[in-house]
């Protein structure tokens, strides 16, 4: 009669193992040698991966990958085509394609409707560096991009003109893009020392700021201060001479009468002016500019080679200089202002 465990099962004999076979002398339960455990080294994979079937997925092979990718992103750098072909873009983003195509509305009114007049344009040097500090005026100030003409229409050797510019233009679509490939840079103190420093570039800046662009029509030609004569810091450290303009004409161009403050928190503006041509004709005012006769004169450079870099430092020294040069521009003016006789025909 076989014997039966508790279960009513067959019993399990003491040398047979859990799956029913029989242990030998060897196990290691009946003091046989112990048997060594697997070993596993970290190099060793547990498993061989699965081998690669390239018709499974053109894309797993890494080969095959990069071809894929270099293909697409030429087939679509074909399809966009280029803002300007052939074009010359500086460092900066001034284009001179778009300047070019710009020139002809410029000239129209350097030559026919502000019937410019210049004198002492041989002071603007030719080669090496140089800023140009004029007074500015005007509801949307003509008087940059009339300089500009000037340097490119008289000047010997005509040189692309930069313009430091506050950085307010940024944040108005379309049109910051327009006056940047048009050579206005942000004002900042690196930006303004590789332009004159590192690349000899002229630059052009207005002390006087939004203050000298918002004067009412019966503060005309009555200059601002002139900040705190950072453009002096800016010259002194590229060793470059500053070139001082006066500029008459721009003030009765789009004279301001008034501002509504009003209106300006409304639309977000810097100022919103009242002018003979806004807002009456809205969008249209920039172009409506009142036909006076522009005279620009370029005077006789400061030479700041005497004073050493670390005179920047001195406020004192800084502020003396660029009162001098304001005063210089302030007299200029009153001298072409007493010797015009209108203001439409000068």
């Amino acid at each position: 009669m076989s014997e039966t465990n508790g279960n009513g099962g067959p019993a399990r004999s003491p040398r047979q193992g859990l799956g029913g076979r029989r242990l030998g002398s060897d196990s290691p339960l009946f003091g046989g040698k112990d048997i060594p455990p697997p070993v596993v080294t970290r190099d060793a994979p547990a498993h061989e991966p699965p081998a690669w079937d390239p018709r499974e997925d053109d894309y797993a092979s890494p080969e095959k990958a990069a071809e894929e990718m270099l293909a697409a992103a030429t087939e679509l750098e074909n399809l966009l085509p280029a803002a300007e072909p052939d074009r010359s873009l500086d460092d900066w983003g001034r284009s001179e394609t778009v300047v070019s195509l710009m020139e002809p509305i410029l000239n129209f009114y350097y030559r026919y409707w502000f019937r410019v007049e210049v004198s002492g344009i041989e002071n603007v040097p030719d080669t090496g560096g140089a800023l140009l500090v004029s007074n500015h005026s005007g509801a949307l100030p003509p008087d940059a991009p009339m300089i500009m003409q000037a340097i490119r229409n008289e000047h010997a050797s005509p040189r692309p003109l930069y313009m430091l510019g506050e950085h307010w233009f940024k944040g108005y679509p379309g049109v910051s893009m327009l006056i940047n490939k048009m050579g206005v840079v942000a004002a900042h103190r690196e930006n303004a020392q590789r332009l004159l420093h590192d690349e000899k570039r002229l630059a052009i800046v207005f002390p006087e700021g939004q203050k000298g662009s918002r004067k009412l029509y019966w503060q005309r030609y009555k200059l601002r201060r002139f900040g705190r004569g950072g453009f002096v810091r800016t010259a002194m450290r590229a060793g470059v001479p500053i070139v001082p303009i006066a500029v008459v004409g721009a003030e009765e161009a789009m004279p301001i009468f008034a501002h509504m403050p009003l209106m300006q928190k409304l639309t977000g503006l810097i100022y919103f002016p009242l002018t003979p041509s806004f807002p009456t004709f809205g969008l249209a005012a920039p172009a409506m500019y009142l036909p006076s006769k522009f005279k620009i004169h370029f005077m006789e450079p400061v030479d700041l080679s005497e004073y050493p870099p670390e005179t920047a430092r001195d406020p004192a020294t800084v502020q003396l200089i660029s009162e001098e040069i304001r005063a210089r521009i302030q007299g200029e003016l009153d001298l072409i202002l007493e010797d015009r006789e209108s203001v439409w025909t000068g």
